[in-house]
């Protein structure tokens, strides 16, 4: 469906402030895709021709990156997109069998551990809309591994039983707050306007790092160890 006019409106005076902060304004196609998924949802074709006329650019060459990035979605996404690293050590700690369970436990298609199945392309939907259950790569989170996010937030060292308590509770409009990061869980649309450059004020809520990741710097400067000076 056709952007209404006040919308347009409302997206082309964003555009322009994303645009402005770049020295070409094609550089700035990620941010005004992740704008227009914010809007809908998803990255719809009025919304790559959007991203193309602001640009100057063809559709094709639009559609070339908004389908090359997984991150962008071309149908609508749930409320809570629900992001399971199956990635090398996550799957070795876990994320298939949280992948599989989560996505039979939503009441979507049976997903097979091994993540050969049917299920385990394209995202998994809970009848009501509120949560879907996709297979994500690493998320340079290994040491809390395995790891669930929702709408890019962290959820640290899950069990299959604990991601279906979460995804329980999005469903049931439950206060939910990541392990790190802010302390608040932003909505799919809202995440992708703070992905599109417009900070929502919280992102230095929360710690953003926790003991695992401390680990090797705590031992350090117990030890005295100090890197070694650079060559001249």
């Amino acid at each position: 469906m056709a952007f209404s006019e006040d919308t347009l409106t409302r997206l082309k005076a964003d555009a322009a402030e994303i645009t402005a902060r770049y020295p070409r304004a094609r550089s700035a196609l990620l941010p005004l895709l992740y704008l227009v998924q914010a809007e809908e949802g998803y990255v719809s074709d009025e919304g790559m021709a959007f991203c193309a006329e602001v640009l100057g650019i063809t559709q094709t060459e639009v559609r070339g990156v908004a389908t090359f990035y997984t991150m962008y979605k071309h149908e609508p996404a749930a409320e809570y997109q629900v992001g399971v690293c199956t990635n090398t050590t996550c799957a070795i700690m876990g994320g298939d069998q949280i992948y599989a369970e989560l996505a039979e436990h939503i009441g979507g298609e049976k997903a097979h551990g091994d993540g050969h199945g049917a299920a385990s392309h394209g995202d998994i939907h809970s009848p009501d809309g509120k949560v879907a259950v996709e297979r994500l790569e690493c998320n340079a989170a290994c040491d809390y591994a395995p790891v669930v996010m929702v709408n890019w937030e962290f959820f640290d060292n899950q069990t299959p039983q604990s991601a279906k308590k979460l995804v329980d509770d999005l469903r049931a409009g439950e206060e939910v707050k990541p392990t790190r990061g802010p302390n608040r869980l932003c909505t799919w649309k809202q995440a992708n306007r703070i992905l599109a450059g417009f900070g929502d004020g919280h992102a230095t809520e929360g710690p953003s790092a926790g003991p695992a990741s401390l680990v090797g710097l705590e031992l350090a400067k117990e030890r005295g160890w100090k890197a070694p000076e650079p060559n001249d």
